[in-house]
């Protein structure tokens, strides 16, 4: 299959090699873009922990001066690989959770107690979940420093026009709920939402799938987990039944 990869930069050339060592093919169109500027500092000053929902806020903490502190610090990370980020970064203490917000803040509260000092959690812009909240409801003090923030593509690359127009592009990834809604924003303003609608839409959660509806009956398909893996694996298994 030809595959439409829509995440964004440095992961968007990972998950293309990965496609293309499976069989498959790879247009590569970043929906987001990872900005650092602008970020706000991180204090580490009474801090017993710190949580990490995704390796732009690890990437973001690589110029900051707060990480050689940072890595004396145990680190919630949301999945493997923020976790892998975290340990080349050098963090001496990795917990990794199972790809969930809500499950990483089970670990959070049958690890620490709240007494022992604040939790920060390195944010972006824009949160798939409230974990600051549900962590504030278990009796945890919570610090989110916004260290990246994700911006939108304005419009589809001619590429990418002409490919999805011409039929050539045989399946869409989509791995955040984000980039889900600025893919069905930019089908609507380039007036292609009848050429997409019969494509396989390779969605990372329902969360993801969600953003779709303003498209109306697209072809949705979603991982059993959310991993990069069970989306990888759902692409071989539609690949299979198509061919």
């Amino acid at each position: 299959m030809r595959l439409l990869v829509t995440r964004p930069e440095p992961d968007a050339l990972k998950l293309q090699a990965l496609l293309e060592d499976a069989g498959h093919e790879a247009t590569v169109e970043p929906l987001l873009s990872v900005s650092f500027d602008n970020a706000d500092p991180i204090d580490l000053e009474s801090v017993q922990a710190l949580i990490a929902t995704s390796r732009n806020a690890l990437r973001a903490l690589r110029s900051s001066p707060a990480l050689a502190e940072a890595r004396h610090l145990p680190l919630f990370a949301v999945g493997k690989a923020t976790a892998t980020e975290a340990r080349a970064l050098g963090f001496e203490t990795v917990i990794t959770g199972a790809g969930t917000g809500a499950e990483l803040v089970g670990h959070i509260i049958s690890a620490l107690d709240p007494a022992a000092g604040l939790l920060v959690h390195l944010a972006g812009d824009t949160l798939a979940g409230n974990l600051k909240s549900e962590l504030e409801g278990h009796g945890f003090r919570v610090e989110q420093p916004v260290v990246y923030r994700m911006v939108a593509a304005r419009a589809f690359s001619d590429d990418a026009i002409e490919q999805l127009g011409m039929g050539e592009i045989e399946g869409v990834i989509l791995m955040s709920p984000r980039t889900a809604a600025v893919y069905a924003e930019l089908v609507r303003k380039h007036g292609l939402a009848a050429t997409i609608r019969p494509l396989p839409h390779f969605c990372l959660s329902a969360a993801v799938a969600r953003r779709l509806e303003p498209l109306g009956d697209v072809a949705k398909h979603v991982a059993d987990g959310p991993r990069l893996e069970e989306v990888l694996a759902l692409i071989d298994e539609v690949a299979a039944q198509l061919e």
